[in-house]
């Protein structure tokens, strides 16, 4: 019997050893595929696109090492942390795409879970609010509104997915959260884009009344 329960033992901390030295390694490679997809995102708001796919390319590579190597280990893959770094590696490609105006790739694409493809779908929509403050700056243009009609049917999307968050992994707080950004966007272009109206129309006006005083100058009798 205590042979029995010896040999037990040692099978049983060998295969948890393993699992232990896989769930350490994924963790690194979790970190990392977080970093390279962060990077990604940071090179696409700089407009530096070969910076972005170069860090999209090294994700891909992470990803990739993260499946093989929890293939047989589905507990460890579909743990928080692994999603959570897959969920930012599909945000990076989303917000890319996206901002390079590119079709999206699908779920099978990038080899993901339903739910880790639509909760990154839901960060995407912060990207999207900053690259459009970043645009208003030079001010209101096409490619703005192309962004806000993408953030709209993104959450058109979402809003749909009603289901259990042990299915969703969360899904329907980030839906809501994505709400609240999408309608504090569309809140601060409609006061960004009246505010240059006004200072065009106050521009013009300014112009209109110079001339009028060149030309009361140049006419003092009013001839």
């Amino acid at each position: 019997m205590e042979n029995h329960l010896e040999s037990l033992s040692d099978q049983i901390r060998e295969s948890f050893n393993q699992q232990n030295d896989k769930r350490d390694k994924a963790l690194a490679q979790s970190r990392e595929l977080t970093r390279h997809a962060a990077r990604a995102i940071r090179a696409i708001h700089r407009e530096d696109n070969d910076l972005a796919q170069e860090h999209l390319a090294q994700a891909n590579q992470l990803a990739e090492a993260l499946r093989t190597g929890l293939a047989d280990e589905p507990d460890l893959y579909f743990s928080g942390y692994t999603q959570d770094a897959l969920k930012e590696f599909v945000e990076a490609h989303l917000t890319v795409a996206t901002i390079l105006n590119q079709d999206w790739p699908t779920p099978e694409d990038l080899q993901v879970a339903y739910a880790t493809y639509l909760n990154g779908m839901s960060e995407v929509i912060g990207e999207l609010r900053r690259r459009i403050m970043d645009l208003m700056r030079a001010g209101h243009s096409p490619e703005v509104e192309r962004l806000l009609e993408v953030m709209d049917d993104i959450y058109a999307l979402l809003v749909t997915m009603d289901y259990p968050d042990a299915l969703t992994y969360g899904l329907r707080r980030r839906t809501d959260i994505a709400r609240s950004i999408i309608e504090r966007t569309q809140a601060d272009v409609t006061i960004s884009y009246r505010q240059q109206l006004l200072e065009k129309r106050i521009a013009e006006l300014s112009a209109q009344l110079s001339q009028i005083e060149i030309t009361d100058q140049n006419n003092p009798s009013g001839a």
